[in-house]
Parts: C-alpha cells; structure tokens; sequence
C-alpha cells in the first residue's frame, strides 16, 4: 500500500460497469478514481491529464479498443500501469494485451476484494494475472513451437501482416494501416496461416514475437 491512495483511471464502454466500478473501487481508503473513461481514446487522454497510478482497462470498445490504448498509454506514460478487466479469456486477447504493456489480466468475473487485491498489486509495479490466463499462459508456453523462419516462404506483404499481427493490431487496423480492404487482408492471412501451419491467431501472435520483430528491427 502506498503513502497516498492510489490514483486510477476507470474505463468501460458499458455506464452501468464503468460506475459501477468506479464507485466499488472509490470506496476503498488506499483508492482514489480520479477519472473514467467510455473508449481507448478518452482513456488517453484521461491517462495524459491526470497521470493515474493505474488504469483499469476494458478491451472491446468503439473508437480505440482497449489494445491500442494500453499501447499509447505505455509509451506516453511509462509510469501508469494498466490492469486489463474484460470479460474476454481468449489467447489471441490475453497475449495481445500483454504484448501492448498490460501489466495485469482479469476477467470480469473477478469479484471486488479480487479487482482491489489486483489494482493494489499492479501499483506496486507487480504482474496480476487471474488462474485461468495463467493457464492459459502455461498452455501456449508448452506448445510446439511454430515452424522455423526457413521453412516459410512468405510474400512480403504477408510477412508485413504477420507481423502487424505481432503488435496486437486486428483486421480493421490491419486494414487501414496498409490502406487496403479487410478481404484483402484476410486472404492475406489465410495464405500466411496455411503456409505457416498455424491454427489460431494466438499461433501467428506467437510466432511474430519469437521471430519477426527481431528481424524487422535490421
């Protein structure tokens, strides 16, 4: 516990969770909301206008999701730590979370003596994650690694969305950063999956991270 309370930032695209939670968590003495926030864009700039301790941060919402904020976040303000609180469990969420900087991973079923016990962990600069993404975590790490980077022989447009893919981004940001049609990137993908041998998008996240942000940084 800190000398102060720790100033966190609220964000949900969802009025009844988002004051729900704000209100829960005031509540606390160690616990000041000092801001909440309904996308990833105002969770930014709530971010840069009160520099929060903590931001607990939803995933799927409009205008920026929740991925592409924690990344913004991390880069404008290194000393905030963000705790995601979703109530998605998937691998491709789960490792495109942490990849962006996420320091902590919870799913909405999380009651509120667990979110206090993870909000107060994460401003001590510690990792939370809840059983079943540790698991899910320990899973992936046991897999078979993909394919070796010889073994591929991709375009350069698909070792580009592979590894876009690696960042965390998603179709539609796929889409418009190459400035071309979500078909078109889906094929892409589908050509890189079947090439690759990958069965899932977490297989892709995987092995952008072992292999290609390494090479794309020469």
């Amino acid at each position: 516990m800190t000398e102060r309370p720790i100033s966190l930032v609220v964000v949900d695209d969802q009025a009844t969770v988002r004051e729900a939670l704000a209100v829960m968590l005031d509540l606390a003495e160690d616990v000041d909301v000092v801001a909440t926030a309904t996308n990833g864009a105002e969770a930014v700039e709530a971010a840069r206008q009160h520099r929060p301790d903590v931001v607990l941060m939803d995933l799927n919402m409009p205008v920026l999701d929740g991925v592409g904020a924690t990344g913004k976040i991390r880069e404008t303000q290194p000393d905030t730590t963000v705790l995601v609180l979703t109530t998605f469990d998937d691998d491709e969420s789960i490792l495109a979370a942490l990849q962006a900087g996420a320091s902590g991973y919870l799913t909405k079923e999380a009651d509120r003596t667990t979110i206090l016990h993870a909000v107060r962990t994460a401003a001590q600069g510690q990792t939370v994650l809840s059983p079943e993404v540790q698991r899910r975590l320990l899973a992936l790490a046991a897999k078979p690694a993909p394919p070796a980077e010889p073994d591929l022989a991709l375009t350069a447009r698909e070792r580009e969305i592979l590894g876009l893919i690696g960042d965390g981004l998603r179709n539609p940001e796929i889409a418009a950063k190459l400035v071309i049609s979500e078909a078109t990137v889906k094929t892409h993908i589908n050509n890189l999956f079947a090439k690759a041998g990958f069965h899932s998008r977490a297989d892709a996240v995987r092995y952008a991270l072992k292999y290609q942000n390494g090479q794309r940084q020469h």
